[in-house]
Protein backbone atom coordinates (compact mmCIF):
# COMPACT_ATOMS: atom_id res chain seq x y z
CA UNK A 1 0.00 0.00 0.00
CA UNK A 2 1.20 3.10 -1.10
CA UNK A 3 2.01 5.68 2.49
CA UNK A 4 0.11 9.09 1.73
CA UNK A 5 0.39 10.28 4.82
CA UNK A 6 3.01 10.71 7.24
CA UNK A 7 4.18 13.06 10.42
CA UNK A 8 6.31 15.56 9.12
CA UNK A 9 10.25 15.23 10.46
CA UNK A 10 9.66 19.40 11.71
CA UNK A 11 6.89 18.14 13.99
CA UNK A 12 7.55 16.37 17.21
CA UNK A 13 6.24 13.26 18.09
CA UNK A 14 4.29 14.60 21.03
CA UNK A 15 0.71 14.36 22.20
CA UNK A 16 -1.42 17.73 21.09
CA UNK A 17 -2.78 19.49 24.30
CA UNK A 18 -4.82 22.00 22.53
CA UNK A 19 -9.14 22.02 22.94
CA UNK A 20 -10.88 19.62 20.53
CA UNK A 21 -11.50 21.87 17.26
CA UNK A 22 -8.72 24.23 18.31
CA UNK A 23 -6.83 25.40 14.78
CA UNK A 24 -3.35 25.78 16.36
CA UNK A 25 -2.80 22.19 15.83
CA UNK A 26 -3.41 22.37 12.01
CA UNK A 27 -1.68 25.16 11.85
CA UNK A 28 1.16 23.36 13.81
CA UNK A 29 1.30 20.86 11.07
CA UNK A 30 0.99 23.15 8.14
CA UNK A 31 4.14 24.91 9.32
CA UNK A 32 5.97 21.64 10.02
CA UNK A 33 5.02 20.72 6.47
CA UNK A 34 6.39 23.74 4.55
CA UNK A 35 9.31 23.58 6.65
CA UNK A 36 10.26 19.87 5.20
CA UNK A 37 9.12 20.45 1.69
CA UNK A 38 11.05 23.82 1.39
CA UNK A 39 14.19 22.27 3.21
CA UNK A 40 14.45 24.99 5.94
CA UNK A 41 14.02 22.96 8.97
CA UNK A 42 17.83 23.83 9.60
CA UNK A 43 17.58 27.46 9.02
CA UNK A 44 14.20 28.28 10.28
CA UNK A 45 13.69 30.43 13.65
CA UNK A 46 10.17 31.08 15.20
CA UNK A 47 8.99 33.48 17.48
CA UNK A 48 6.18 32.87 19.76
CA UNK A 49 5.41 35.22 22.53
CA UNK A 50 2.55 34.49 25.53
CA UNK A 51 -0.89 33.10 24.76
CA UNK A 52 -2.39 29.79 23.33
CA UNK A 53 0.52 30.75 20.54
CA UNK A 54 3.80 30.20 22.81
CA UNK A 55 3.11 26.66 23.32
CA UNK A 56 3.89 26.16 19.61
CA UNK A 57 7.49 25.38 20.77
CA UNK A 58 6.12 21.96 22.39
CA UNK A 59 5.27 20.52 19.01
CA UNK A 60 7.67 22.44 16.15
CA UNK A 61 10.95 20.63 16.15
CA UNK A 62 13.07 23.92 15.15
CA UNK A 63 14.73 27.02 17.20
CA UNK A 64 12.69 28.76 18.76
CA UNK A 65 13.37 32.22 20.78
CA UNK A 66 10.14 33.02 23.19
CA UNK A 67 9.41 36.62 23.51
CA UNK A 68 7.42 38.50 25.85
CA UNK A 69 3.61 39.28 25.73
CA UNK A 70 3.03 41.26 22.47
CA UNK A 71 6.74 41.95 21.11
CA UNK A 72 7.12 38.80 18.85
CA UNK A 73 7.77 41.00 15.68
CA UNK A 74 9.96 43.25 17.70
CA UNK A 75 12.17 39.75 18.28
CA UNK A 76 12.47 38.53 15.29
CA UNK A 77 13.50 41.63 13.70
CA UNK A 78 16.00 41.51 16.33
CA UNK A 79 17.73 38.04 14.83
CA UNK A 80 16.48 38.13 11.11
CA UNK A 81 19.29 41.80 11.19
CA UNK A 82 21.57 39.34 13.01
CA UNK A 83 21.27 36.55 10.87
CA UNK A 84 19.69 37.37 7.47
CA UNK A 85 19.92 33.92 6.18
CA UNK A 86 17.44 32.67 8.35
CA UNK A 87 14.34 32.20 8.02
CA UNK A 88 12.88 33.71 11.10
CA UNK A 89 8.62 34.09 11.34
CA UNK A 90 6.69 35.08 14.47
CA UNK A 91 3.59 32.83 15.84
CA UNK A 92 0.94 35.11 17.20
CA UNK A 93 -2.94 35.60 18.30
CA UNK A 94 -5.01 38.46 18.33
CA UNK A 95 -4.54 39.27 21.46
CA UNK A 96 -0.77 39.74 21.32
CA UNK A 97 -0.36 40.72 17.92
CA UNK A 98 -3.52 43.21 17.91
CA UNK A 99 -3.27 44.82 21.54
CA UNK A 100 -0.22 44.37 23.29
CA UNK A 101 1.86 43.95 20.07
CA UNK A 102 0.02 46.93 18.20
CA UNK A 103 3.22 49.18 18.48
CA UNK A 104 5.69 46.08 17.64
CA UNK A 105 3.73 44.88 14.53
CA UNK A 106 2.29 48.08 13.32
CA UNK A 107 6.39 49.59 12.90
CA UNK A 108 7.71 46.12 12.36
CA UNK A 109 5.67 46.46 8.73
CA UNK A 110 6.36 49.47 8.16
CA UNK A 111 9.95 49.14 8.26
CA UNK A 112 9.22 46.38 6.32
CA UNK A 113 11.34 43.68 8.52
CA UNK A 114 12.18 40.29 6.40
CA UNK A 115 10.62 38.54 8.82
CA UNK A 116 6.80 36.56 8.01
CA UNK A 117 3.72 36.84 10.63
CA UNK A 118 1.84 33.78 11.09
CA UNK A 119 -1.36 35.65 12.73
CA UNK A 120 -3.82 33.24 14.46
CA UNK A 121 -7.12 35.42 14.30
CA UNK A 122 -10.37 33.44 17.08
CA UNK A 123 -11.65 37.24 18.05
CA UNK A 124 -10.91 36.61 21.18
CA UNK A 125 -8.34 35.96 24.35
CA UNK A 126 -7.66 32.29 24.48
CA UNK A 127 -5.57 31.10 27.44
CA UNK A 128 -6.38 33.74 29.97
CA UNK A 129 -9.91 32.80 30.16
CA UNK A 130 -12.14 34.35 26.80
CA UNK A 131 -11.74 37.66 27.37
CA UNK A 132 -12.63 40.21 24.49
CA UNK A 133 -10.25 40.94 22.08
CA UNK A 134 -9.33 43.53 19.94
CA UNK A 135 -10.81 41.15 17.02
CA UNK A 136 -14.43 40.51 19.22
CA UNK A 137 -16.80 40.65 16.80
CA UNK A 138 -19.43 43.40 17.26
CA UNK A 139 -22.33 41.94 20.01
CA UNK A 140 -20.12 38.84 20.78
CA UNK A 141 -20.16 37.84 24.29
CA UNK A 142 -17.00 37.03 25.87
CA UNK A 143 -15.67 37.10 29.68
CA UNK A 144 -15.65 41.09 29.64
CA UNK A 145 -18.16 42.01 27.38
CA UNK A 146 -21.05 39.61 29.22
CA UNK A 147 -23.84 41.62 26.87
CA UNK A 148 -21.89 41.80 24.02
CA UNK A 149 -19.13 43.91 22.29
CA UNK A 150 -20.50 47.39 22.36
CA UNK A 151 -18.85 49.29 19.31
CA UNK A 152 -19.88 52.59 20.69
CA UNK A 153 -17.86 52.19 23.96
CA UNK A 154 -15.28 49.47 22.75
CA UNK A 155 -14.93 50.57 19.00
CA UNK A 156 -15.72 47.98 16.00
CA UNK A 157 -13.13 44.73 15.64
CA UNK A 158 -9.91 45.72 14.04
CA UNK A 159 -8.76 44.36 10.55
CA UNK A 160 -5.57 44.08 10.68
CA UNK A 161 -4.33 42.86 7.02
CA UNK A 162 -6.75 46.14 6.34
CA UNK A 163 -4.91 48.14 8.61
CA UNK A 164 -0.93 46.88 7.34
CA UNK A 165 -2.14 47.42 3.84
CA UNK A 166 -2.05 51.05 3.92
CA UNK A 167 1.61 50.87 4.90
CA UNK A 168 4.73 50.99 1.96
CA UNK A 169 6.69 48.68 2.62
CA UNK A 170 4.00 45.37 3.40
CA UNK A 171 4.53 42.98 0.18
CA UNK A 172 2.50 40.07 1.04
CA UNK A 173 -1.15 39.94 3.30
CA UNK A 174 -3.76 37.28 3.11
CA UNK A 175 -6.61 36.57 5.49
CA UNK A 176 -7.76 32.64 5.45
CA UNK A 177 -9.02 30.04 7.50
CA UNK A 178 -8.86 26.08 8.48
CA UNK A 179 -12.86 25.69 9.14
CA UNK A 180 -12.71 23.13 5.93
CA UNK A 181 -10.48 21.13 3.85
CA UNK A 182 -10.35 23.48 1.30
CA UNK A 183 -9.16 25.66 3.08
CA UNK A 184 -6.63 24.48 4.71
CA UNK A 185 -5.23 23.97 1.69
CA UNK A 186 -5.41 28.13 1.12
CA UNK A 187 -3.58 28.46 4.29
CA UNK A 188 -0.97 26.12 3.27
CA UNK A 189 -0.48 27.83 0.36
CA UNK A 190 -0.47 31.34 1.95
CA UNK A 191 2.09 30.23 4.78
CA UNK A 192 4.72 29.07 1.87
CA UNK A 193 4.13 32.49 -0.40
CA UNK A 194 4.61 34.66 2.68
CA UNK A 195 8.25 32.14 3.29
CA UNK A 196 8.96 32.82 -0.64
CA UNK A 197 8.24 36.43 0.14
CA UNK A 198 11.19 36.20 2.65
CA UNK A 199 13.48 34.25 0.67
CA UNK A 200 13.45 37.06 -2.21
CA UNK A 201 13.77 39.42 0.46
CA UNK A 202 10.61 41.48 -1.14
CA UNK A 203 9.48 43.00 2.54
CA UNK A 204 7.32 42.37 5.15
CA UNK A 205 4.66 39.40 4.98
CA UNK A 206 1.84 38.51 6.99
CA UNK A 207 -1.03 35.63 7.29
CA UNK A 208 -4.18 36.28 9.00
CA UNK A 209 -5.81 32.65 9.58
CA UNK A 210 -9.16 32.50 10.94
CA UNK A 211 -9.30 29.91 13.88
CA UNK A 212 -12.34 28.41 16.00
CA UNK A 213 -11.87 28.62 20.06
CA UNK A 214 -14.65 26.27 20.40
CA UNK A 215 -14.07 26.62 24.48
CA UNK A 216 -14.53 29.98 24.91
CA UNK A 217 -16.95 31.25 22.36
CA UNK A 218 -19.38 28.17 24.31
CA UNK A 219 -19.96 25.97 21.23
CA UNK A 220 -18.81 22.45 19.65
CA UNK A 221 -16.11 22.13 17.52
CA UNK A 222 -18.66 21.62 14.06
CA UNK A 223 -20.52 24.43 14.87
CA UNK A 224 -17.31 26.56 15.63
CA UNK A 225 -16.15 25.78 11.71
CA UNK A 226 -19.80 26.59 10.96
CA UNK A 227 -19.94 30.42 12.67
CA UNK A 228 -16.41 31.03 10.81
CA UNK A 229 -18.15 31.09 7.56
CA UNK A 230 -21.49 32.29 8.82
CA UNK A 231 -20.20 35.15 10.73
CA UNK A 232 -16.37 35.90 11.00
CA UNK A 233 -15.99 35.54 7.11
CA UNK A 234 -18.77 38.93 6.95
CA UNK A 235 -15.86 40.81 9.24
CA UNK A 236 -12.71 39.80 8.00
CA UNK A 237 -12.96 38.74 4.17
CA UNK A 238 -10.76 36.17 2.94
CA UNK A 239 -8.36 36.38 0.02
CA UNK A 240 -5.31 38.28 -0.62
CA UNK A 241 -5.93 41.72 0.84
CA UNK A 242 -1.90 43.00 -0.88
CA UNK A 243 0.79 41.56 -2.96
CA UNK A 244 3.77 42.73 -4.45
CA UNK A 245 4.81 40.48 -7.10
CA UNK A 246 8.41 38.81 -5.59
Amino acid sequence: MKKVYSRPKSLKKVPMHYCPGCGHSIIHRLIAELLDEMSLRETAICVPPAGCAVLAYNYLDIDMVEAPHGRATAVATGIKRVRPDNMVFSYQGDGDLAAIGTAETLHTANRGELISVIFVNNAIYGMTGGQMAPTTLAGQITTTSPSGRNTKTEGPPIRVCELLSTLENTTYLERVAVNSPANIKKTKKAIKKAFQHQQKKTGFSLVEILSSCPTNWKMDPLKSCRWIDEIMVKEFPLGVIKEVKC
